[in-house]
Order: C-alpha cells, then sequence, then structure tokens
C-alpha cells in the first residue's frame, strides 16, 4: 500500500514568537502551532490544565435525570447494580462509580460478564439474573448504547436503566431512563471523545456538586481516571488530556493499592 506523508509548512515566526512569550523549545512551540494552539487560553490549558478546565457536568443530555434518579436511590438505600465491561476501560470505569457512591452513602454491586462465555456487552440472561436478585436501578459504564432489546428486557422485568457509554450509537438509542453518551446526535457537549471512565468521572462530578460535596471527593480519583482513559487509547486532547495531566499527578503519589502494586512491579 502506497502511502504519502502530508508535512506541516510550519509558520516559524509563530514559533519563534510561542518560544519567546512561554519560554519553550522548539519542538513544543512547533507542535502547539500545527495544532494551531496558539492562544494564551489554549496554551495554558495543553501545558498546564487544572481543575478549572473540566466542562460543566451537566451540559452532558440526560445527566440531570441520570443524577436524580442515583441520588434518590442514595436517600432511598435501594439495590443498585453497575453493569461493566472487562477491559481496562470497564474495570476502571466500574471501580470509579463504585468507590464514590459508596463514598456519597450508596454501597452498589457490580457484574463483569464474562470475556468467553458472554462477549461484550449486556445479555439477556445476566439481565434476567439481575432481575431476580432484586436490584431497582442498574447503571451500565463503558457498554449499553447498543444494548436496545437488553434495556427493554430489564425494564419489563422491574429493573430501571442508566446508560453511560461512549461507543457510537445505532440507529434507535435504548429506551432507558437516561442515556449518557456524548455521541449522541443530538449532543451538545463540547469534547465527544471521553473514555467510558471518563463518562463515568463526569457522572460522579455531576452527583458530588448536586450533593456539594467538595471537589476532591470525586477528583481524588483521577488516578484511576487517567490509567482508563490511556488505556482505552482515545485522543489524549481537550478534556482527556486534563485527565491525564491531573491524574499522572495523583499517580505518583496514588493510595490505590492495586497501582502501587503495579507502579512498585514496573519499578516505577
Amino acid at each position: 500500500m502506497n502511502k504519502k506523508w502530508q508535512i506541516y509548512e510550519t509558520d516559524l515566526e509563530s514559533v519563534e514568537k510561542l518560544k519567546e512569550e512561554y519560554k519553550l523549545n522548539t519542538l513544543l512551540a512547533t507542535i502547539l502551532v500545527n495544532r494551531g494552539i496558539t492562544n494564551k487560553e489554549e496554551i495554558q490549558k495543553f501545558l498546564k490544565p487544572t481543575r478549572n478546565d473540566f466542562y460543566d457536568p451537566f451540559l452532558i443530555k440526560d445527566m440531570d435525570i441520570a443524577v436524580e434518579r442515583i441520588i434518590k436511590a442514595i436517600k432511598d438505600k435501594e439495590k443498585v447494580i453497575i453493569y461493566g465491561d472487562y477491559d481496562v476501560d470497564g474495570i476502571t470505569s466500574i471501580t470509579v462509580l463504585k468507590k464514590f457512591l459508596k463514598d456519597v452513602g450508596l454501597d452498589v454491586s457490580y457484574y463483569i460478564p464474562n470475556r468467553l462465555t458472554e462477549g461484550y456487552g449486556l445479555n439477556k440472561t445476566a439481565v434476567e439474573e439481575i432481575a431476580k436478585e432484586g436490584y431497582s436501578l442498574m447503571i451500565t459504564v463503558d457498554c449499553g448504547i447498543t444494548s436496545v432489546e437488553e434495556i427493554d428486557l430489564a425494564r419489563s422485568l422491574g429493573v430501571e436503566v442508566i446508560v453511560t457509554d461512549h461507543h457510537e450509537p445505532g440507529e434507535v438509542l435504548p429506551k432507558a431512563l437516561a442515556v449518557i453518551d456524548n455521541k449522541r446526535k443530538d449532543s451538545t457537549y463540547p469534547f465527544r471523545d471521553l473514555a467510558g471512565v471518563g463518562v463515568s468521572f463526569k457522572v460522579c462530578q455531576a452527583i458530588g456538586i448536586k450533593l456539594g460535596v467538595k471537589e476532591e471527593e470525586y477528583l481524588k480519583y483521577l488516578d484511576i481516571v487517567c490509567v482508563g482513559t490511556i488505556s482505552d487509547i482515545v485522543p489524549l486532547v481537550d478534556e482527556n488530556r486534563v485527565i491525564t495531566k491531573l491524574g499522572l499527578m495523583l499517580v505518583i503519589q496514588t493510595r490505590n493499592m492495586g497501582l502501587k502494586a503495579i507502579l512498585n512491579s514496573s519499578r516505577i
């Protein structure tokens, strides 16, 4: 297969200007210019993002509905289950949401389908078992956006469903109570490329804002969020870059036993 390279014609004058103004080396200044990152606000967000660079989670479609339902579950001590995926993004998505909900008073269960016998996403056998065990609310993470039949089944069995996902939806959205996915055709959220764990984080952020908890109560999980984000190979730009930059700073001092074990075994 023939490949044709397209080489940028770099604006050397702009490169020199950024080098001088922001004390950058030539390579970094060139990358910024080639990416069109040239105004002060964009450069600051790229080089030194802060917690203030996160978008308002309530800009995501159905987030308000999901938050109200989850808060109701917290108040009523309902039986809630998180349905995830078996890859790093799925497992970190479950971990972040489960830990945060426990912090705010709801100790939820979780379900990870077997990679070999069940495959990816919701399946009807698992949904029937979840209903049989008396769960009133199921929250999907990193899956669910195409599980139209399975969610219809859950609803018919008395289980309400909140979908949180980052994959492309089909022609028809599932008839869940709330469908949180920035790749929805009607999405107006400023960034569409969050990983599944990034979406889980935004749910935690929204619940935290609604309940008036300190920012640290959800920001402290950015070490796990950044691991899932990086592992899922989503573009490390915009909000993903904020997650990764802040998260890696927390990884260095993480209290998470699993991450500590990985760092030690990797001799980092």
